[in-house]
């Protein structure tokens, strides 16, 4: 379903992130990460170029995701945001109102889904 897209995983809690992980193996997919911190997750952005697609939660130990999905935004990278909160940070969702907002929790085939969604158009 993935088929080898390379799935950048940025997400704090570690049950949670294994899971998103699990998932994305299971569907063909290659991890990235996970990742559990803004700092981590600003560091692999900055140093690997070859991603294909991010699941990110909105907030983090160390702050809130912006800065990465912006920058993954520029790059034209598939964006899927996978939060407990109620949403994207203020301004976010009005400069990228395409990136799928999934709460937790969802059935699986559904972020798999979405994450073939935003691979097929990033930055509609």
């Amino acid at each position: 379903m993935l088929n080898g897209l390379r799935v950048l995983v940025v997400e704090d809690d570690p049950s949670v992130a294994t899971d998103i992980s699990d998932l994305i193996e299971r569907a063909e997919g290659e991890v990235i990460g996970p990742v559990g911190s803004l700092r981590e997750a600003r560091q692999t952005v900055k140093a690997d170029q070859a991603i294909d697609a991010a699941v990110l939660d909105v907030s983090l130990g160390d702050g809130d995701v912006t800065p990465v999905l912006e920058s993954l935004r520029a790059r034209n990278v598939g964006v899927v945001v996978y939060t407990g909160s109620a949403g994207l940070p203020s301004g976010v969702g009005e400069r990228h109102p395409d990136i799928a907002v999934l709460q937790k929790p969802v059935q699986p085939g559904r972020l798999v889904g979405e994450i073939q969604r935003a691979c097929r158009s990033p930055n509609t």
